[in-house]
C-alpha cells in the first residue's frame, strides 16, 4: 500500500505541471502587452459632456468642474494671444498674454448664462481678447488719449497718401482732421512721446547665433572717438618732431599743463623773456611748415 501511494503521488506531480506552464504561458503575454500600450491621455470632451458639465458647474459651482471647463478651452486662448501678438514689439512675451487670457477666460466661465441661448466660445472671445489689452494697457506708460490722437493722425496720413500720391504737407492733414495748425502741431509733439524702445531686444541681424541686444550696440556719445585721439596724436607727433628738446618741453608745459611763462622759466632756470622768445620762434616755424603742408595737399 506504501508503493501504491507513491506511485499515485509521483504520477500526479507530471499532471500538475503542463497546468502550471500553461498558466505561465497565459500570464506572460500580459506585462508585454500592458508594456506595449500607449500612456493614458485625457479623454476628449464631447458636446453633450460639455453642456452636462455646464449645467452641473452653474448649480454646483463645483471647482473641479471649473478647472475641467479652463483646460478645455486653453486652446483658444493660445490662438487668441497669438494673434494680439503679431501686432505688438518682439519684446512683449507670448506667455505673458496668455497668462492675461487665462484670468479673462475664468471670468468668462463664472458669469456664462446658459439662458441666454449664446455660445461659449463667442462670448468669451471677447473677455479673453479684453483681458489682453487691459493688460497691456495697465504696462503701458503712455496714455490712452495720446495713443488714440497718434492712431487718429496715422490714418489721417495714411488716407492723404493714398488720394495724393506723396507726403501730405500740414495744412493738409489740420484740414481732414478738423483742426488748426496749432491744435495739429500739439497732436504731433504728444504722438511722439507713444514711442518707446526696449534695450534688452535682441538686434535681427539673421544670425540666431550671434544674436545682441540693442544696448550692447548702443553708441555712447560721451565716449572718446578713437580716430579722433589717433589723429590728435599724429598731428602732436608731426608739430613736435622737428622741435628741440627745449623747444619741445615749453610747447608742452605751455599748452598741455597750463603754466605760465614765469613758470616754465623757473622750471627750467630761464628767465621769463627768454622763454617768450623760443616760444614765439617755435609759433612761426610751426605756422610756416601747417602752411607747406596746406599747400601741398590742395
Amino acid at each position: 500500500m506504501a508503493k501504491s501511494s507513491v506511485a499515485v503521488r509521483t504520477s500526479s506531480r507530471p499532471a500538475a505541471q503542463p497546468t502550471n506552464r500553461l498558466k505561465a504561458v497565459e500570464r506572460e503575454p500580459k506585462p508585454a502587452a500592458a508594456a506595449a500600450a500607449p500612456a493614458p491621455t485625457q479623454p476628449t470632451v464631447t458636446e453633450i459632456d460639455l453642456e452636462v458639465i455646464w449645467k452641473t458647474f452653474k448649480r454646483t459651482r463645483d471647482e473641479n468642474l471649473r478647472n475641467t471647463l479652463i483646460e478645455h478651452h486653453m486652446p483658444l486662448v493660445r490662438t487668441i494671444a497669438e494673434r494680439v501678438l503679431q501686432t505688438l514689439p518682439k519684446s512683449i512675451e507670448l506667455d505673458d498674454l496668455s497668462s492675461a487670457g487665462t484670468f479673462g477666460l475664468m471670468d468668462a466661465i463664472n458669469g456664462f448664462d446658459l439662458s441666454r441661448g449664446i455660445k461659449f466660445k463667442t462670448y468669451c472671445t471677447t473677455r479673453i481678447r479684453g483681458s489682453i489689452l487691459d493688460e497691456l494697457r495697465s504696462q503701458d506708460w503712455v496714455p490712452r488719449l495720446v495713443r488714440l490722437k497718434a492712431h487718429r493722425l496715422d490714418r489721417a496720413v495714411r488716407q492723404l497718401e493714398g488720394e495724393l500720391g506723396r507726403a501730405p504737407n500740414q495744412a493738409e492733414v489740420a484740414a481732414v482732421l478738423g483742426i488748426t495748425l496749432e491744435e495739429l502741431q500739439a497732436h504731433e509733439a504728444e504722438a511722439n512721446a507713444k514711442t518707446i524702445f526696449s534695450l534688452s531686444e535682441k538686434w535681427d541681424d539673421g544670425d540666431e547665433e550671434k544674436e545682441m541686444e540693442k544696448v550692447e550696440i548702443l553708441a555712447d556719445r560721451k565716449s572718446v572717438d578713437p580716430v579722433d585721439t589717433i589723429q590728435q596724436r599724429d598731428a602732436l607727433e608731426m608739430i613736435t618732431g622737428s622741435l628741440t628738446k627745449k623747444e619741445r618741453l615749453i610747447i608742452l608745459m605751455y599748452y598741455y599743463e597750463g603754466l605760465t611763462m614765469r613758470e616754465i622759466g623757473e622750471i627750467m632756470e630761464l628767465t621769463e623773456s627768454r622763454v617768450c622768445q623760443i616760444h614765439s620762434n617755435v609759433m612761426a616755424r610751426l605756422k610756416a611748415q601747417l602752411d607747406r603742408s596746406a599747400n601741398q595737399l590742395v
